[in-house]
């Protein structure tokens, strides 16, 4: 095969051979992990800061989504400004903020100041991730060489979520929690320190930035998962929570109007013309949804419930991150031969499926018995549904265009997620709080005269009481998030359209046995 001949960007950014390319990959790449990897080190935390910084069960819903709603709001105007001002340049401003932002995440005495911080870490992440992705593309030869590096990073991407599960339970039970935030310092300052020896500047492309779509969609965002989560502490019918649904549906308003007459739109909405593109990220929102929600609720359950310290609770979601990678391996081997759809809807089955079966888990509900089973067929969907999502996405992109789908589907993800996260809250809200007028009034029925004095004073029921609570909440939040996975299902069954030469083409790209 011929190597095009490179552009003028690709000879201003592209090593040397023998110049530390390999370097260079290891510092892309450690970046990506540090970000992918505080999505998830965070959640086994969760408890821990909920204690320690006084958080209600719903507004700690927050220390997930003040991270994602900035993350995913912010990420296609974050690798705009690479594009624009230079790759390296803001992949360095990328990081800086982000170890910024997470020393000042472990040094906070207090809910407001951790949320600032993680909604910073998730500025610095929108900048730091899509830079990364593109400095590849000028770092490294087009080639074998490229597709090599693109393999580190996306398999970087994918394992990142597990490498935190498994390092938060390490770094809390051992030191503290305070440690998932300061263990990106070190990182970062090194990531810092390399950049300008290892890694070329891109030269900067004309465009502009469309700051008031980033702004108004991410606004919105926020207004709406704040409007869940609010009425799930103070009601439906509370001012305060109408109003924030009021103006989040004006911004969002205002959002699309913006990206439908900007030349340069953050968000190409002619993306969504395309039915099976549309489909794919009505999914994704559904995935992102029910599987956020499924790691938030299940680490307070396996560590409030069934008494599992943090390493136990990390140790616990593993089996997860692996049956996710057999999921994805056994659907990109058979697509070629299947199409992407019979993977899209069997994956959103079987996510629905296990989601479903966590429903049934109570107070006297064991690991093995009864959390083990519904993750394993929860993680076989996951994988099945990412790699064929992905490959939906990307189907019938013009090449100058395959950086915006792409960018547009993780958007959608994070996105996803957070709104599902907030919808789930509420729904725990509502559950938990009809559970707990029948626990306190068992509770007073059977209490001495010195429990009910420790009540009155703390407002806290003992853990046989508050286990039941917490307990009928979880399990109505997986109701809707079970639901949330069927309706993926629906989407694929019912958008989604694979025609014959698509399977052509995952065959012409070699995709499957031997490709």
């Amino acid at each position: 095969m011929t190597t095009p001949r490179p552009t003028s960007v690709s000879r201003a950014a592209t090593p040397k051979r023998g110049d530390g390319s390999g370097i260079a990959l290891l510092v892309i790449a450690s970046c990506q992990l540090m970000v992918v990897l505080d999505i998830t080190i965070v959640n086994i935390a969760l408890p821990h800061i909920q204690r320690s910084l006084d958080f209600s069960t719903t507004g700690l819903s927050w220390v997930i989504n003040a991270y994602t709603l900035a993350f995913g709001g912010l990420l296609l105007l974050g690798g705009r400004t690479g594009d624009i001002l230079g790759r390296r340049r803001m992949f360095m401003v990328g990081v800086a903020l982000f170890v910024l932002a997470s020393l000042l995440g472990g040094l906070a005495q207090n809910s407001g100041q951790l949320l600032a911080a993680r909604a910073c870490q998730g500025v610095g992440g929108a900048i730091a991730s899509p830079t990364a992705l593109a400095l590849i593309s000028t770092t490294f030869r087009e080639g074998p060489e490229r597709n090599r590096a693109f393999g580190v990073f996306a398999a970087v991407s994918a394992g990142g979520g597990a490498i935190g599960l498994l390092a938060g339970g390490m770094l809390v039970e051992w030191l503290d929690w305070r440690w998932v935030f300061f263990v990106n310092v070190p990182i970062g300052l090194l990531i810092l320190l390399a950049v300008p020896r290892w890694i070329r500047e891109s030269e900067r492309q004309p465009g502009h930035f469309d700051v008031a779509g980033a702004l108004t969609s991410t606004f919105g965002m926020v207004l709406l998962v704040y409007g869940f989560i609010r009425a799930a502490q103070e009601g439906w019918r509370d001012a305060l929570t109408l109003a924030s649904f009021g103006v989040a549906a004006v911004a969002l308003t205002v959002f699309v109007l913006i990206e439908r007459r900007s030349r340069q739109p953050i968000t190409p909405l002619r993306m969504f013309t395309d039915r099976n593109r549309a489909g794919t990220y009505g999914m994704m929102l559904c995935l992102a949804a029910a599987i956020f929600g499924m790691f938030f609720f299940l680490t307070l359950f396996v560590q409030n419930v069934l008494g599992f310290s943090p390493l136990q609770a990390g140790l616990a979601f593993l089996p997860v991150s692996a049956i996710i990678a057999v999921g994805a391996g056994t659907a990109a081997q058979l697509l070629p031969r299947y199409g992407p759809k019979p993977f899209m809807v069997v994956g959103a089955l079987l996510a629905a499926a296990g989601l479903g079966w966590l429903t049934l888990t109570d107070v006297h509900s064991t690991y093995a018995g009864s959390i083990l089973g519904p993750v394993l067929v929860l993680g076989m969907g996951m994988g099945m549904q990412f790699v064929s999502l992905t490959l939906m996405a990307l189907s019938n992109v013009r090449t100058r265009e395959t950086g915006a789908a792409s960018g547009l589907l993780n958007a959608t993800q994070q996105v996803g997620g957070s709104l599902g996260l907030s919808i789930l809250v509420t729904v725990f809200g509502t559950a938990s709080a009809g559970e707990a007028h029948r626990q306190i009034a068992s509770f007073l029925a059977r209490a001495t005269a010195a429990e009910r004095l420790r009540f009155q004073r703390t407002g806290e029921l003992p853990p046989p009481w508050a286990h039941e609570v917490l307990t009928s909440g979880v399990s109505a939040a997986f109701i809707l998030a079970a639901v949330f996975a069927a309706a993926g299902a629906v989407i694929a069954l019912l958008v989604v359209q694979v025609r014959p030469d698509d399977l052509e083409r995952l065959k012409g790209n070699g995709m499957g046995p031997g490709g």
